[in-house]
């Protein structure tokens, strides 16, 4: 909402949270500066990042560990005020998996499964929070695969998330882009103006190129329940997307000239950012592949049973879809039933297979250690065929992780586990023990 003095804020009397988060790959694979909008970025008030009073900034630059970017990204969204994330980097696409990942400090073509954040993993944690609190900003270059996968629906983050940003796709060789569509948002922030999101959107995606960049834009009051992205028809300006009342993340090419989409009278922009004259050429359109549908699924409040659905995504490889469709539903158990009850266990374990499925050991192992660790918690017997179940299944999938450091990392969890669960099946302890010294971790599990 817009205050007395014309400044715009979250209608939220909670402390708001931003994260920033800038993560490219160094070296040669490198196609976007991301870190370099940071400093302008730390230069804007806490306030204007967050639309309210009140706020917290935690960066992220060039960051080497998925791990420890999902425990930032986990924090962050357990705040219970309004939390904003800007994120700007490279997508990168697996393609054993068809799953889209940010690309991080030390990541490669041949080890994006290991040094990557998987895209799901965001949408997950951000999927559990309060409908409408959730505003993310993307800044973003796609490789060629991304691109593809993007254009064609790849980028949901679920209802009741406001979505804004830019996709741009492949620079040519030896080429590395700027986040010209954050650093706009900054410069108008320093400026001393508040516009309200969709109109800074809008004067951002008129300063910032390439002309066949994708810019998308949501709106949380109208939720969708498909959780992909539609593509905008060609010739359709940012200012036609903010009139729609769009339902889902809308993308649209910037095929129009700057001058189309010109700021209001109450937003000046900085004379580095101004969009080009009246009399620019618009950029030629381009052939929009049509999205490909996601599998429509029951929102909790209307009840019916989402399980097919979530098979069905799963079984068609859209894992990204399938997660966050079972964290909304988590979302929705801990709200009714609480932490801890069976529903909410219940879609924990839903989300366990789930990364199966979506070959994902390191994070299935990681779901299934926090199902026994809740049983436990219950007061669930030891010798409990749910709790040895959950416990023998995280086990199954630790062995199956590949990255040597997340594998000594989860060690420990699943050791505890296995003091108090060893299972019916002797030796899981010598078990752990004998591939952490394969690993050369160095330490003993008794």
């Amino acid at each position: 909402m817009i205050n007395a003095q014309g400044t715009y804020e979250e209608h939220s009397t909670e402390p708001g949270t931003a994260l920033l988060l800038a993560a490219a790959p160094a070296g040669k694979g490198c196609l976007i500066d991301a870190a370099a909008v940071l400093p302008t970025l730390a230069a804007v008030p806490p306030s204007a990042l967050t639309g309210t009073a009140a706020a917290t900034v935690v960066e992220l630059a060039d960051p080497l560990d998925p791990q420890a970017v999902l425990t930032r990204i986990r924090t962050a969204a357990a705040q219970p005020g309004p939390l904003h994330l800007y994120v700007t980097g490279q997508l990168q696409l697996d393609h054993r998996q068809r799953l889209l990942h940010l690309a991080l400090a030390r990541t490669t073509p041949s080890t994006l499964r290991y040094t990557a954040l998987p895209w799901h993993w965001l949408t997950g944690e951000i999927a559990l929070r309060r409908p409408h609190t959730t505003t993310v900003v993307l800044d973003l270059v796609a490789d060629a695969a991304a691109w593809d996968h993007v254009r064609a629906g790849g980028l949901g983050l679920g209802h009741g998330v406001r979505l804004y940003g830019r996709v741009a796709p492949p620079p040519p060789r030896r080429t590395v882009l700027t986040p010209a569509y954050l650093r706009a948002y900054a410069d108008i922030w320093r400026s001393g103006e508040r516009p309200a999101p969709a109109r800074l959107h809008e004067v951002a995606a008129a300063c910032a190129g390439p002309a066949d960049a994708l810019f998308l834009a949501s709106d949380t009051r109208f939720p969708d329940p498909a959780h992909g992205v539609t593509v905008q028809p060609t010739g359709t300006t940012s200012a036609q997307i903010a009139a729609t009342g769009a339902t889902s993340a809308q993308v649209a090419p910037a095929r129009t000239a700057p001058a189309q989409v010109a700021p209001a009278q109450s937003v000046p922009v900085p004379a580095r950012v101004r969009p080009a004259p009246a009399h620019a050429e618009p950029a030629p359109p381009r052939a929009v592949p049509a999205p490909v549908a996601p599998v429509p699924a029951a929102r909790p409040a209307e009840g019916g049973d989402p399980h097919p659905a979530l098979l069905a995504a799963a079984q068609a490889g859209r894992h990204g879809e399938a997660a966050a469709i079972a964290a909304t539903w988590e979302s929705e158990a801990l709200r009714a039933h609480g932490a801890g009850s069976p529903q909410a266990i219940h879609w924990l374990e839903v989300r366990a297979d789930l990364a199966r499925l979506a070959q994902d050991p390191g994070r299935s192992c990681e779901l299934w250690t926090a199902v026994a660790q809740a049983r436990l918690a219950r007061g669930e017997a030891l010798t409990d065929e749910d709790v040895e179940a959950a416990v023998d299944r995280a086990h199954h999938q630790w062995e199956q992780v590949g990255d040597p450091a997340r594998a000594r990392a989860q060690a420990t969890a699943l050791t505890a586990l296995r003091h108090q669960v060893p299972g019916r099946r002797p030796g899981a302890l010598e078990a752990i023990q004998r591939r952490l010294d394969a690993l050369g971790a160095g330490s003993r599990t008794a």
